[in-house]
């Protein structure tokens, strides 16, 4: 063949079927977000049912972070062994078993159990989504995709946080199970059309590239990355922010019921944050340009202690309020983050799958502590007072951080100077 004629060389940041692939990972990810949100519109029934208290039940809201911070670094690891396509489906293949066997509790124990095996597939997804857009983005086009892919678990929280109670409740004849079971065969058919679209010959082809780049220990890679110390500082930042995002997002529709609402009402209250989200991981993710990306952390970081303050007020314009700002706040935080984490000079996306399994494994860490805290602090205070004003001190911490962040990141981008 004459080079006349050959085939120019494959660049996935130019092909068409990127879209495709960002749209297959939109909904593994949606599908993250439903059954995470699944269970907290229906605290109430399942607490009656199964005869738990605030406490226990906000240590099974923590279960899968639990075991999420155990397995999110091996899942990176094995992310790149074997691949985006076998590792999404075993995503979604572990969260619909998650969701099956939620419907099927008959204790603590076994319900906890139920939710622990979602914290061995989300990893997956959480480090498989960045991982993709890394291979298949570049440029700007980056953080427009990082927004949409963030909007999928949005989605999915809007869906059972206002449809549960309203629609599949009342469908299903009130049976807080058979809504469970219903989530999770949508799952499972999600995961059957992920294979459908990964099965692709540019997908095959990006797949094939990314197993051809020769690879360092895995230990070594890790202790190279922990080194960096703008890597540090997002890990440490990592569990604040998943601290405010799994304990407000678990116990909001009942933070608002036990100020006045009933069922139904707290679940369209508690969508609204998740539907200001979906707009917001739009639009905030691609102005998230490295010159200001920084400062766009501090405006969510603030927005989020601006929303824990406005949480206290009753049905109203400041509630809403409130609610509007925990969404902006929850829609972008990781995924600027992420970002910062994505093209930190020492990462790029040959260690992403690194990276990300570190970010994820340190930051569900506040996903375990958040809803457990929420709920012994319930049980000890008889409110949810004292929780929101411990995450407004989480946010101010936060953007503390953020201060240390900007001064690490300036002194090691300053030139050096000659001697």
């Amino acid at each position: 063949m004459t080079a006349a004629t050959e085939s120019p060389p494959f660049v996935p940041s130019a092909h068409p079927y990127r879209w495709a692939m960002l749209a297959g990972v939109w909904l593994i990810y949606y599908c993250f977000g439903l059954t995470v949100a699944a269970m907290a519109p229906l605290v109430l029934p399942i607490t009656r049912e199964l005869g738990l208290s605030h406490s226990a039940m906000g240590g099974v809201l923590g279960a899968w972070p639990l075991v999420y911070i155990a397995s999110a670094v091996p899942c990176g690891a094995m992310l790149d062994r074997f691949g985006l396509r076998v590792s999404l489906f075993l995503a979604a293949l572990l969260i619909g078993l998650s969701g099956l066997f939620r419907s099927l509790a008959v204790d603590h124990l076994s319900l906890f159990l139920a939710v622990a095996v979602f914290g061995l597939g989300g990893p997956l997804i959480s480090v498989g989504a960045p991982k993709l857009i890394s291979l298949w983005f570049d440029g700007k086009e980056r953080g427009l995709a990082m927004g949409i892919y963030i909007s999928g678990p949005a989605l999915g929280n809007i869906t059972s946080l206002s449809l549960t109670n309203s629609v599949m409740m009342p469908l299903l004849g009130g049976n807080w199970r058979t809504v469970l079971l219903s989530y999770a065969v949508f799952v499972l058919g999600a995961g059957a059309g992920w294979l459908v679209l990964s099965a692709h010959p540019a997908s095959r082809a990006v797949e094939r590239r990314a197993a051809a780049e020769p690879r360092r220990p895995q230990l070594q890679v890790f202790a190279d990355l922990i080194r960096v110390p703008s890597v540090r500082i997002v890990l440490v930042m990592s569990v604040g922010m998943f601290f405010f995002n799994h304990g407000l997002n678990n116990w909001l529709p009942e933070i608002l019921r036990t100020g006045g609402m009933d069922a139904m009402a707290a679940g369209f209250w508690a969508s609204i944050p998740t539907a200001v989200g979906v707009a917001g991981a739009l639009v905030i993710p691609r102005l998230a340009v490295p010159s200001r990306r920084l400062a766009i952390l501090f405006t969510l970081f603030a927005c989020a202690g601006g929303a824990t303050l406005l949480i206290h007020s009753p049905a109203g314009p400041l509630l809403a309020l409130g609610l509007t700002l925990q969404g902006i706040a929850r829609s972008s935080m990781m995924a600027v983050s992420v970002l910062v984490l994505m093209e930190t000079r020492e990462v790029g996306s040959r260690y992403m799958g690194a990276a990300g399994g570190m970010f994820f494994s340190a930051a569900e860490m506040g996903g375990v502590l958040g809803p457990l805290t929420i709920g012994i602090l319930y049980d000890l205070t008889g409110g949810f007072a004292a929780a929101l004003n411990l995450l407004t001190g989480i946010c101010v911490a936060l953007m503390l951080l953020l201060w240390v962040l900007r001064r690490t990141t300036a002194r090691a981008s300053a030139p050096v100077a000659n001697p």
